[in-house]
């Protein structure tokens, strides 16, 4: 950490991406940062618009909001809530709508926020919510935000894991269609990520001997090859060759048993074969206060597990429970990061 010009202590600076402007992003962000408690801790900047922010607290009677506009990140304050400007027009603000104008300025400021942690300037980035549709332009076309901070790191892959104080689970082919699922599923693949997941348990969250479980891709993780082969023929030698090298991997498990029998709690962490696997029943378990992570990158990126949620959009209903977790969740890996190098 820097030194302020009174030579005290910086605490962390946090980013926190606006995400669309028109989803419930700007409020759970506001619900999150209104209690002043939380500048002990952290130095919270939005990268996103004073604008925005004003309209949604005015519009969602949130006065205990308080926020100081910034230009460039060298003038945070560090006791306060900053909001960096990342565009100067006026926005047209149509909640619950989605449109270009809101993948416009989700992008915009997901940009800006990327440079400066890319930079070292931020210690983590949050990212609100975008509309995975509506954002693609020339400089963005990826399924979402953990391809494009996959790109911009520089790396050829990253884990989407899924977290909460009871469950962690990562996927394994990511944001791709359940058609093209089986073909993703490769040895080489299923060990990287594997290898991943340890990586960052020890790195990320201070396990040392982390055991990890494995889930099966077909019905009963294949029926001993009757109902499909891959847990035959990739899942299980991958799980042996890692095992002999020590690591506390066990496995492949029938999806709907291992949750149904509540097995996930006698691991560290458990690895889906595809999307909806891991997080129907990570969000099943702990919506609310589940957070996505994104491992195996250089820096440290969350975001709330929920969508833009249009409808809820500027009715003062959203639940701000995972946006706070995930911006907790985001200092504390950065400072197990710290003890850990």
């Amino acid at each position: 950490m820097e030194k302020d010009n009174k030579n005290q202590i910086r605490k962390p600076i946090i980013g926190i991406s606006i995400g669309d402007i028109n989803g419930i992003g700007p409020e759970v962000i506001i619900k999150a940062l209104g209690n002043n408690k939380m500048t002990k801790f952290f130095t919270p900047v939005i990268y996103g618009s004073a604008k925005v922010l004003s309209f949604y607290r005015k519009s969602l009677n949130q006065n205990n909001f308080n926020f100081t506009p910034i230009s460039d990140i060298k003038d945070a304050y560090h006791k306060k809530v900053n909001v960096l400007n990342c565009w100067e027009e006026d926005e047209d603000i149509t909640p619950g709508v989605s449109n270009e104008t809101g993948g416009r300025y989700a992008f915009l400021a997901l940009e800006k926020a990327t440079e400066d942690l890319r930079a070292g300037r931020i210690q983590a980035l949050v990212t609100a919510p975008i509309n995975k549709l509506n954002i693609q332009n020339d400089e963005f076309q990826f399924p979402g935000h953990t391809e494009y901070l996959a790109e911009k790191a520089e790396v050829k892959d990253s884990l989407m894991f899924m977290i909460s104080d009871t469950l962690r689970v990562g996927v394994l082919t990511g944001h791709v269609p359940l058609k093209d699922v089986a073909a993703g599923i490769t040895k080489d693949k299923l060990e990287k990520k594997l290898k991943m997941m340890v990586g960052s348990l020890k790195k990320d969250f201070g396990i040392q001997k982390p055991k990890i479980a494995v889930l099966g891709l077909n019905p009963h993780a294949g029926e001993d090859g009757l109902l499909g082969s891959e847990e035959i023929e990739i899942i299980k030698p991958v799980i042996d060759s890692l095992k002999d090298k020590g690591q506390i991997i066990l496995g492949p498990f029938p999806a709907d048993g291992f949750f149904g029998n509540g097995m996930q709690h006698k691991f560290d962490a458990v690895l889906a074969m595809y999307h909806d696997q891991g997080l129907i029943p990570f969000k099943s378990l702990t919506f609310s206060n589940g957070v996505n992570f994104t491992a195996g990158l250089p820096f440290v990126r969350t975001s709330p597990d929920h969508g833009t949620a249009y409808s809820l959009a500027d009715k003062n209903e959203a639940d701000e429970s995972s946006m706070r977790t995930a911006i907790f969740a985001a200092l504390d890996i950065s400072n197990h990061r710290l003890d850990n190098p």
